[in-house]
């Protein structure tokens, strides 16, 4: 019987009756508290996806972690809202059980999928021209995050911080807080939708690069925008991601980020957003 990649595992869902699935948070992807953001958005794509009702393919996804969630079982909770003509929309939430045995919401969100079509097209936002992959690096990632051995990931500018001095970068507004990188999964799995959610998760917190101090952060929402098709994740394969992000505004305890998923290729496969915590 073949193993599943370790991706894939968990992103196993059981029916537990009508709209409910039972998943597992496995250690193979944890975070420093709880599991991997992307791999919790990595499921729930699939979930739709699998789903009998599921029309097209993923077109927004939308999810705001309310709590921690804590390694061990989980229920996802998934409702069609409505089906148009060509598109379909989703909510969800994650329910677990707390240390006093009541059941609490962890995770909320929205989906969105569509039937798409042939139309005219452009791109407004072409791939950086960087080194190839093979021309960079690996980055020897630090080893007390599981999740970072999931993937292999080569810098190409504002890696992690070596000195964490909390000194504010003094490069120009528009790249202190930016990072490029290439990445792959580092044991050769090609490229899905669910991959693809999870990729848009890959980036430490810009507020690490803004200011090199290691303060507790931490997503609290997360908008996936998927621009590929079908045919651009089969063409990408096993192939490097190119991953960007870049910080905008911190302030009071948040900050926001935007990031973009190019192939190697250079078809631009998704943008993201996040908004998130950091604690002073």
């Amino acid at each position: 019987m073949t193993t599943l990649h370790l991706f894939d595992q968990a992103l196993v869902l059981e029916p537990q009756g009508e709209d409910i699935l039972l998943g597992h948070a496995t250690p193979a992807w944890a975070n420093m508290v709880g599991p991997f953001g992307g791999i919790t958005a990595a499921t729930v794509v699939r979930a739709i996806m699998d789903h009998a009702q599921c029309l097209g393919t993923p077109l927004s996804l939308t999810i705001n972690y309310v709590a921690a969630i804590a390694l061990g079982p989980y229920h996802l909770h998934l409702k069609v809202a409505r089906t148009n003509r060509s598109t379909q929309h989703w909510t969800f939430e994650i329910h677990q059980a707390q240390a006093d045995g009541t059941q609490a919401c962890v995770l909320t969100g929205t989906a969105l999928t569509a039937a798409r079509r042939t139309t005219w097209g452009a791109n407004d936002v072409p791939m950086p021209l960087v080194r190839p992959p093979h021309e960079v690096p690996v980055v020897q990632m630090p080893t007390m995050v599981e999740w970072f051995a999931r993937y292999e990931m080569r810098s190409l500018i504002g890696p992690l911080p070596q000195q964490w001095d909390g000194q504010e970068s003094t490069l120009p507004p528009e790249s202190a807080s930016t990072s490029c990188l290439w990445v792959r999964d580092s044991a050769g799995r090609a490229l899905d939708f669910p991959a693809i959610a999870a990729y848009a998760d890959i980036f430490f917190p810009r507020v690490w690069l803004r200011r090199p101090k290691h303060v507790p952060a931490g997503t609290v929402s997360m908008t996936v925008y998927f621009h590929a098709d079908v045919q651009h994740v089969a063409h990408t394969g096993a192939g490097f991601v190119l991953a960007q992000a870049r910080g905008q505004v911190f302030r009071d305890g948040f900050f926001d980020q935007s990031g973009y998923l190019w192939n190697e290729a250079g078809t631009l496969l998704a943008t993201t957003h996040q908004l998130v915590y950091f604690k002073e």
